[in-house]
C-alpha cells in the first residue's frame, strides 16, 4: 500500500510550520500549547464511569495503592495478591512461568488463572478487582514456544502496507488471548535517527510520516476498531504505545538523553500518537529516556501536559522496568514524584516490591501524593479495565479463546507473517542473478541460513534472542529449510554447507549472515560497521565469488549496517532484516515459479536510509549534507532493476571498535583494546601476539584451540600475586547496564584447580578495583570442561566501583597456581539469580 497521511499528520505538518525550529540551549519543559491535539477515542461511557466512581468510594488508600504497581512474575508468587490486591503483573523478558523461558502455552494460561484467582479474594466487603497480565509481545507473541513470529518492525517499515499492520497485530492479540494473557507493550513508536542504538529494529522508521501511517492501523489491529463491536472483544488485547517520547533521539544510547529543542521533540519523536489515541490505545509507556536532562518518568509538562492535558489521552501510563527509580531523588522502591508528574502504574521487578507498596501507601496517606492524583491514576487504570472486559469475563481460561492453543502458529497466520517477510525484503543489488531458477543446484551457505534464532532476533523466546535452538521454535522455518523446500519441489538440488565447502560446483549460492541476536543494552554499538574485526562472512562471499560462483547475499540485521566490502563481494544482496519464523518468505522471492514466471517480485523500500560510511551514525533525509549509499526510500525490483557501482572499501582511521558487548572472544579483544598481564610492582605486558609472559614469569598466556584454531588462551599462574585483564581503549559507561539485567558472562576452562583465592573483577578510571570470589566454582570445575562464570554487573556496582568509569571490564587474579584456559568473555544477560555475587 502506497503512504499515505491521515487528517491528524496534515494537521500536525501544518501546525509545526506555524512554530519555527529554534537554535540555542534546549530546555527540558514542554510547553502543551504548542502541541497538536488529538481526540481521545472511545468517548467516555456515562455507564462505565459510573462504576468508576462505585469502586473508588468502596476502595482503602491501600486498595488504590495496589493498583498502582505491577511486578514481573519473576519476583511475586500469586498468593501475594491474596494480601497485595495489586493492579497488574508482567513478565520481564527472560521471566517465564516458574523461571522458565521455554513453559509451554498452557503453563502461562494456568499461571494467569492462578493471579487473576487471588487477585478476586476479598472477605473485607471492598470491591474485586481482577489483576491484568502484561507481556512485550513486540512481533508476535513472541515469548511462547510455537507462536507466529513477525518480522521486526524495522522490516514491516520497509513494507507500507497499513492494511498487513493491521492484520499482524491482530494476530498477535489472538495468540496473546489464547495464552491468557490480556495485555502487550506494544507497538513501539521510536522514530530513531541515529542508527548505532540497539534498538533500532523496534522502530518503523527514520520517517514520522510511517509511524503516522502506521499507529492506528497497528492499534486497530490489537484491540479492535473504535466504535464497532471488535473493539476489546475477546479476540483482542491491550495495546500499548511506547516510548513516551524521544526514545529514538537519544544518540544511540539506550536509556540516554535526547538533546534537541522542543521543537523536534515534537515535529519528528510525537509521530504516531497522535494517531494511536484517535485510534483508542489504552495504554502509554513512559519512555526510559530524557529530554534535555529531565527523565520522562518524572515528566510532568510532557506526561500530563502534553499527552494527558494536551493530546486528551484517557487511558492509563505505565512506566518501564524500574524506569521510575531513574527520577532525581527516587529510587526503585520509592517515587512520589513519578506518579505526581503523571505516571499511573509502576513497572517494578526485583524482591523488595512491598517496600515500593509500603511507600507509596505512606505517601499517599500523608498527601505527598495526592487523593486527587491517586484517584485520577486509579480511575484510569480502573476505566481500561472494564473497557478491557476483565471484570466481567471471567477468569482468564474461561474467556472466549484462551485454551484454545490450536491458535498459536496456526497456518493462517503462519500465512499473513510469510506475506510480511517477502514484504518486507530490500533489494539492494542485483547485477542479474535474480531470480533464482528453483530447478537448478543451489548452495545455501552461511551462520544464519538455518538459525531461526538469528532471522528471529532479539525478543524472541528470550530477551537478547540468544541461548536458543531450532527446536525451541516448534512451527517455525529456517531460511534454509525454506529454500530447500522451493528447489526441491522444482527437482532442483540445495545443499547446506555452512561454510560455504562444496564438491562440485554450484549454479549459485545463497549466503545468508548479519547480526546475532540482541535487544537493549547490548545491541548498542558504538558505529555502524558489520564486521570491525571478524571477517569470516566476507572471506566466504569472495570465496565462492572467486570460485565463479554466482553469490546472492542475503542480510540479516536489526539497522542498515556499512557493508560496501560484501556488497561488492555479492552479485546479489538483499536486505532481509529481521523475518521472524516464516524463514520460506525469502525463498518466495528469490526463485522463480517452476513455470518460470516471477511469482512474487521485490516490493520493499528502505525505511532508514543506508549508510555509505560506518560513521554515518546519523542520517536522515531532513539532515544537512544527506549523502547515503542508499537513500530512503530505496529498492529495487524485477520489475525495476538498477546497478550498483564497485563501493568503497576503506575503513576510517581511528574508528572506534564495535565491540558489541564482547570484552574478548575469537581469540582477540576489540580493536584498539588490550589484554594485559600485570605483576605487582612490575610493568605491564600488553599481548601483541598469540603469547607472552610477565617479567618474573608469575603469569603465562598461550595460544589454544576450542571452537577454531587458536580462538581461546591459557593462562597459567605460577605463583605469586598476577592478573589477566582486559583493558579498554578509553573508560567505559556500564551505568545502564548494571541496573540489574546484564551480567558479566565468562566462557573458560579449568585445567589446573586453583592453590588459593581466586577472584573476578572490574577496575575503574579512579584506580578502584572491585572483586567477587571464584574459587570455589573454580575448585569444583571439571577439569578439561568448558563452562560459563556469570556475576551480575550490580553486584560490582554494589561494591561501589564507578560503573560510569570502567578501564578493564575484566580482571582474573590469584596470588597462587592455576591453569585455565579463556575463550569468551561478555556483557550479556544470563539466568542467574540475582543475589549471586561469586562464591
Amino acid at each position: 500500500m502506497a503512504m499515505g497521511f491521515t487528517a491528524f499528520t496534515i494537521a500536525l505538518l501544518l501546525q509545526s510550520t506555524a512554530v519555527p525550529l529554534t537554535a540555542g540551549t534546549p530546555t527540558s519543559i514542554a510547553h502543551p500549547e504548542l502541541w497538536p491535539t488529538a481526540a481521545a477515542r472511545p468517548v467516555r461511557d456515562p455507564k462505565v464511569e459510573a462504576r468508576i466512581d462505585a469502586l473508588i468510594r468502596r476502595m482503602s488508600v491501600a486498595d488504590k495503592v495496589g493498583q498502582l504497581i505491577q511486578v514481573d512474575i519473576a519476583s511475586i508468587e500469586p498468593a501475594d495478591l491474596k494480601t497485595y490486591k495489586l493492579g497488574s503483573i508482567l513478565n520481564g523478558g527472560n521471566s517465564g512461568p516458574g523461571g522458565n523461558d521455554l513453559a509451554p502455552p498452557i503453563a502461562w494460561l494456568t499461571l494467569a488463572d492462578a493471579f487473576y484467582d487471588a487477585s478476586m479474594i476479598r472477605n473485607d466487603g471492598r470491591p474485586a478487582i481482577p489483576v491484568i497480565w502484561g507481556t512485550d509481545a513486540v512481533h508476535g507473541n513472541n515469548n511462547i514456544p510455537g507462536a507466529t513470529l513477525f518480522p521486526h518492525n524495522i522490516g514491516l517499515g520497509a513494507a507500507r502496507d497499513r492494511d498487513l499492520m493491521r492484520e499482524i497485530g491482530h494476530v498477535t492479540a489472538i495468540e496473546t488471548a489464547a495464552a491468557g494473557i490480556d495485555w502487550t507493550f506494544a507497538p513501539t513508536l521510536a522514530v530513531v535517527q541515529d542508527d548505532r542504538w540497539g534498538r533500532t529494529y523496534e522502530s518503523y522508521s527514520e520517517e514520522p510520516a510511517v509511524q503516522a501511517d502506521y499507529a492506528g492501523a497497528v492499534i486497530e489491529g490489537v484491540q479492535g476498531k473504535v466504535g464497532t463491536s471488535e473493539f476489546l472483544a475477546p479476540d483482542r488485547v491491550i495495546a500499548t504505545t511506547k516510548h513516551f517520547l524521544g526514545d529514538g533521539g537519544t544518540g544511540g544510547r539506550d536509556q540516554g538523553d535526547a538533546h534537541i529543542p522542543e521543537t523536534v521533540l515534537r515535529d519528528v519523536h510525537l509521530g504516531g500518537y497522535p494517531a494511536a489515541i484517535e485510534a483508542g490505545t489504552q495504554s502509554v509507556m513512559a519512555s526510559f529516556s530524557s529530554w534535555n536532562g529531565a527523565k520522562m518518568h518524572g515528566h510532568k509538562s510532557l506526561l500530563t501536559g502534553v499527552l494527558k492535558d494536551r493530546l486528551h489521552f484517557d487511558g492509563f501510563v505505565v512506566g518501564d522496568w524500574n524506569g521510575h527509580g531513574q527520577v532525581e531523588g527516587c529510587t526503585n522502591e520509592s517515587c512520589a514524584a513519578a506518579i505526581n508528574a503523571g505516571l499511573d502504574m509502576f513497572m517494578y521487578s526485583g524482591s523488595a516490591w512491598k517496600t515500593l507498596y509500603a511507600n507509596t501507601l505512606r505517601q499517599a496517606q500523608s498527601g505527598e501524593i495526592s487523593a486527587a492524583r491517586l484517584d485520577d491514576a486509579v480511575r484510569r487504570i480502573l476505566r481500561v479495565k472494564i473497557r478491557a472486559g476483565t471484570f466481567d469475563r471471567g477468569r482468564p481460561s474461561s474467556r472466549a479463546l484462551a485454551g484454545k492453543m490450536e491458535l498459536i502458529g496456526a497456518a493462517e497466520h503462519r500465512a499473513i507473517a510469510r506475506r510480511a517477510v517477502r514484504e518486507s525484503m530490500v533489494l539492494l543489488k542485483n547485477d542479474g542473478v535474480l531470480p533464482l531458477k528453483p530447478s537448478a543446484n543451489i548452495l545455501v551457505a552461511g551462520a544464519g541460513a538455518d538459525s531461526v534464532a538469528q532471522q528471529a532476533g532479539g525478543w524472541s523466546l528470550t530477551w537478547q534472542g540468544g541461548g536458543t535452538t531450532n527446536a525451541d521454535f516448534p512451527n517455525a522455518e529456517t531460511i534454509w529449510s525454506g529454500i530447500d523446500r522451493a528447489v526441491k519441489a522444482a527437482g532442483g538440488t540445495a545443499t547446506l554447507s555452512p561454510d560455504g565447502a562444496f564438491a562440485s560446483k554450484p549454479d549459485a549460492a545463497i549466503v545468508v549472515f548479519g547480526e546475532e541476536p540482541y535487544a537493549e543494552f547490548k545491541g548498542d554499538r558504538p558505529t555502524l560497521e558489520y564486521s570491525a574485526d571478524d571477517k569470516s562472512d566476507l572471506a566466504l562471499l569472495r570465496r565462492l565469488k572467486a570460485a565463479g560462483v554466482p553469490v546472492v547475499a542475503v542480510f540479516l540485521s536489526g539497522r542498515p549496517l556499512w557493508v560496501n566490502a560484501e556488497l561488492n563481494a555479492s552479485d546479489a544482496f538483499v536486505a532481509a532484516f529481521l523475518p521472524g519464523s516464516e524463514g520460506g518468505g525469502v525463498a518466495d522471492v528469490l526463485f522463480r515459479a517452476r513455470d518460470g514466471a516471477v511469482a512474487h517480485d521485490f516490493t520493499g523500500k528502505l525505511s532508514f536510509s543506508w549508510p555509505k560510511r560506518p560513521d554515518q551514525y546519523v542520517l536522515n533525509r531532513r539532515d544537512p549534507g544527506y549523502d547515503p549509499l542508499f537513500a530512503y526510500g530505496y529498492g529495487l525490483s524485477y520489475a525495476k532493476p538498477g546497478t550498483v557501482p564497485t563501493l568503497d572499501e576503506a575503513r576510517p582511521a581511528g574508528l572506534a571498535a564495535a565491540a558489541n558487548g564482547t570484552l574478548f572472544g575469537k581469540g582477540r579483544v576489540p580493536e584498539g583494546w588490550s589484554l594485559t598481564l600485570v605483576e605487582l610492582d612490575q610493568s605491564k605486558v600488553r599481548l601483541l601476539g598469540p603469547s607472552a609472559t610477565t617479567a618474573t614469569q608469575r603469569l603465562t598466556v598461550s595460544a589454544v584451540d576450542r571452537r577454531r584454531q587458536e580462538d581461546a588462551r591459557r593462562l597459567v599462574w605460577a605463583g605469586g600475586p598476577a592478573d589477566a585483564r582486559v583493558e579498554a581503549d578509553r573508560p567505559l559507561d556500564l551505568t545502564r547496564e548494571s541496573n540489574g539485567e546484564l551480567s558479566l558472562v565468562v566462557d573458560l576452562r579449568v585445567d589446573r584447580a586453583p592453590s588459593t583465592a581466586v577472584s573476578l573483577g572490574m577496575v575503574s578510571n579512579d584506580g578502584k578495583a572491585v572483586t567477587v570470589p571464584i574459587t570455589k566454582t573454580l575448585a569444583a570445575a571439571a577439569p578439561g570442561v568448558w563452562q560459563q562464570v556469570i556475576v551480575p554487573l550490580q553486584c560490582f556496582a554494589n561494591r561501589g566501583i564507578d560503573m560510569a568509569h570502567v578501564t578493564a571490564p575484566l580482571v582474573i587474579a590469584t596470588s597462587g597456581t592455576l591453569g585455565l584456559s579463556l575463550s569468551d568473555a561478555r556483557i550479556d544477560s544470563a539466568p542467574v539469580p540475582m543475589t549471586r555475587c561469586g562464591d
